[in-house]
Order: C-alpha cells, then structure tokens, then sequence
C-alpha cells in the first residue's frame, strides 16, 4: 500500500502539472489546438483514475469494510472504470492524431483526413466518452449483481470471503477491460507501424536528393513519442493479462509486481509526453531550476 501510495500521488502531481500548463495556456490563447484537447483529457482521465484505483486498492486491502458496502463500491467501480478506458482511448487518439498529422502518404482518403483532422478529433473524443461510459455502466452492473449475491456474507463480517468471491466473480469485467485495452493497443500498434514506414520513404527520398528536411525531424520526435507509448503499453498489456489468470493471483510478487506497473504506466508515460512537448519540457525545467535556487539559497 505503501508503495502503491508513492507512485499514485507522484502520477497525479504529474498529471496536475500537465492539466496546469494546458488550462494557463488555455486561459491566455482563449483557444487549444487539437493535440493540446487530447493531451488536456489524457491528463485530466489518468489524474481521476489513480485516485479512484488508489482509494478502490488501499481500502480493499487495509478497511475492507468501508468499500464492500452497497453503492460505495459499485460507485468506485463504475469511476475507475470509466476513467481507465477513456484513458486508454484518449492515449490511442493521440497516437492516431500525431500519425496522420505527419504521416506522408499520398492516399486520397489519408490526404482527407489531414484536411479534416482538427474536425474530427473532437468526435472521436465523444466517442470515446461515450465508449468509457457504457463499460463503466456495465462494470456498475456486474459490481451490483456480484454485491447483491455476497450481501449476507457482509452482514456476518465475513469480508474475507467477499474479496474472494469478488475476484473469482468478476472475470466479465476484466474481458471488457481487456476488449477495450485490444481496441486501443490497435490502434496504436497501426499508428505505429504507418509512421514508421511514412518514416522511411521519406529517409530513402531525403538521401536520394541529399538533403535535409524539418519532416523528418518531426517524424522522428513523433515516432519517439509512439514507439515509447507502444512499448509500455505492451508491458502494461502483459501485465494486465498475468493479473487475471487465478495462479498468479496467489503468488505474492506476481500480484505485486503487476500492481507496480500497472499503477507507475499513468505516471511515467505522462512524464515522457511532457518531455516530448517543448512548451511543457521548458516550463517543467524553469519550475525545476527555480526550486534548486531557492534551495540554494535557504
């Protein structure tokens, strides 16, 4: 709990600061483009869904039975439900953005999208909500189902029990998690490999010509940006698998080391999207440098 504690407040500072820098900069244009919306909602999802997992994991563990009671749990469900598959869709239309943004193809329907991106990111942000909110309404349901079934063993305090029957009962929910995870991994996954080879028809024509281009310097800061998402995003998805298979659920470091990853991946991608946004890398810097001098000072 300890652990889990450190690394959900260090990711929702991390996620605040982004919200912060965005919400200024919103304040001052009196407008946000396209990237700056998704990376605002990433924020604001990643930062809503720790706390939720945080207070969900810490009270299962230490005061079980001030969450296994009717509507606070089926509440906590529904939000980190909600919260942690519109993070993932929120992430994957990032990436999709930064591609076709980017990508150099000559397609006719590709070339359409570029025209049009900034009008349809906005959709696919609703759809998302939308997505998120019908398996949190799904998740509230089982949550309800599986309490109402178990209410008896709550009422003899019996709660040990209850998080078994819980676990066992609730593998419906993890497939819904897992068909929402496999939608966005999808995406980033094509997001990725579309990137990478508009990346390197662009390097064989750079070299052709002998020359040196801004596109491909912002190919490969947004390949970098992809490829770091595609990587945790893989270990995250292991990770999720390992957690719900029943064997690894009674071998204590498995268990651990899948709820140390799956709680630092909100927090250390966010960290790497503000390194890859120069606007948020040199605020991050100034703030940094600003305490180190006052530390200094004292």
């Amino acid at each position: 709990v300890a652990i889990i504690t450190l690394e959900t407040f260090a990711g929702m500072w991390i996620n605040a600061f982004i919200l912060c820098v965005l919400c200024i900069g919103w304040v001052k244009k009196k407008s946000l483009n396209s990237s700056e919306k998704i990376l605002l909602l990433v924020g604001c999802s990643r930062f809503c869904f720790l706390c939720f997992s945080w207070v969900y994991c810490s009270l299962s563990i230490t005061y079980p039975n001030y969450i296994y009671v009717q509507l606070t749990f089926q509440l906590i469900i529904f939000f980190q439900s909600f919260f942690n598959c519109s993070n993932l869709w929120f992430s994957a239309c990032l990436c999709v953005f930064y591609c076709i943004k980017i990508a150099n193809f000559r397609n006719s329907f590709v070339l359409y999208l570029k025209v049009k991106i900034d009008r349809i990111v906005p959709w696919l942000l609703l759809g998302s909500v939308l997505s998120a909110l019908a398996i949190g309404t799904f998740a509230y349901d089982i949550a309800d189902t599986k309490l109402g079934n178990n209410r008896n063993s709550t009422r003899h305090g019996n709660f040990s029990k209850v998080i078994g029957k819980m676990d066992e009962n609730f593998f419906q929910m993890y497939f819904i998690y897992v068909f929402g995870f496999v939608t966005s991994f999808t995406a980033v996954i094509c997001s990725a490999f579309l990137l990478l080879f508009s990346l390197w028809r662009h390097k064989c024509k750079m070299q052709k010509n002998s020359m040196n281009s801004l596109s491909m310097d912002a190919h490969i800061k947004a390949m970098k940006s992809i490829l770091s998402f595609f990587i945790m995003y893989t270990i995250n998805f292991l990770f999720l698998m390992l957690s719900l298979i029943p064997s690894t659920k009674e071998e204590n470091y498995m268990a651990f080391l899948s709820l140390i990853f799956l709680y630092a991946f909100p927090g250390v991608h966010s960290l790497i999207l503000i390194f890859s946004n120069p606007k948020m890398e040199k605020t991050l810097l100034r703030i940094l440098s600003c305490v180190k001098c006052k530390d200094c000072f004292r």
